[in-house]
């Protein structure tokens, strides 16, 4: 993990534990700027760094205590969740897992439903449409993705099930950031290795260059 983006998830982490809300507004914002600086420093897709930025938008939003304010950061999270679906373009996903992601998306919803304030029951369910597909479609890229996606559909349904006032874990934020912040270090991680393969050093007399050829850097 990147150093700065691990001293900054740890000390949020561990201003959750204390109860510092200072600490966590202070640590929080830090997260996804230097995710994707590193994502930027080693080449990154566009759409990445900006899966990434949005995810920082969607942060700093939800740090504010207001109905429209949760609306918009979950906005600006739905719009990193359309980055990462084009960055995973059409790679081979396993149909029994999309059976499996699409039942657990119907149980949530039906689950949340009653519980959930009027006027979110649409956007949420919206949301946890598009977030279940980009799950559902990290796994395409190999493990570390396919993991992040899960991870981020389980902190996303953490603060659902906290908006639906349903019981908690004790220092639910904790769990929420923790979950989060390994969901995109492992999706970025994905996306990294799948858009720098390891290109083995050709050999043989193909490995040659023909006059007035330039080998590629």
């Amino acid at each position: 993990m990147p150093p700065l983006f691990a001293a900054a998830l740890t000390a949020d982490l561990l201003a959750l534990l204390a109860g510092s809300g200072t600490g966590h507004a202070v640590a929080k914002p830090l997260l996804m700027p230097l995710l994707a600086a590193y994502a930027a420093v080693r080449g990154a897709p566009r759409a990445l760094v900006a899966a990434l930025i949005l995810g920082w938008g969607g942060d700093v939003f939800l740090l504010l205590d207001a109905e429209w304010a949760f609306l918009v950061g979950m906005g600006s999270f739905a719009a990193g969740h359309v980055c990462y679906l084009l960055l995973f373009g059409r790679a081979r996903t396993s149909p029994l897992l999309g059976a499996g992601y699409g039942l657990a998306l119907a149980a949530v919803v039906v689950l949340l439903w009653p519980d959930l304030p009027a006027d979110l029951r649409v956007p949420v369910a919206g949301y946890s449409l598009l977030l279940t597909a980009m799950a559902y479609r990290a796994s395409g890229l190999g493990a570390a993705a396919g993991a992040g996606g899960a991870l981020f559909l389980l902190s996303d349904t953490l603060i659902a099930t906290g908006v639906a006032g349903w019981p908690q874990a004790p220092v639910p934020d904790f769990w929420i950031m923790l979950t989060y912040g390994a969901a995109q270090y492992l999706l970025a991680t994905g996306v990294l290795t799948a858009s720098s393969p390891a290109r083995p050093l050709p050999t043989g007399p193909a490995a040659a260059p023909s006059r007035g050829a330039h080998p590629r850097s």
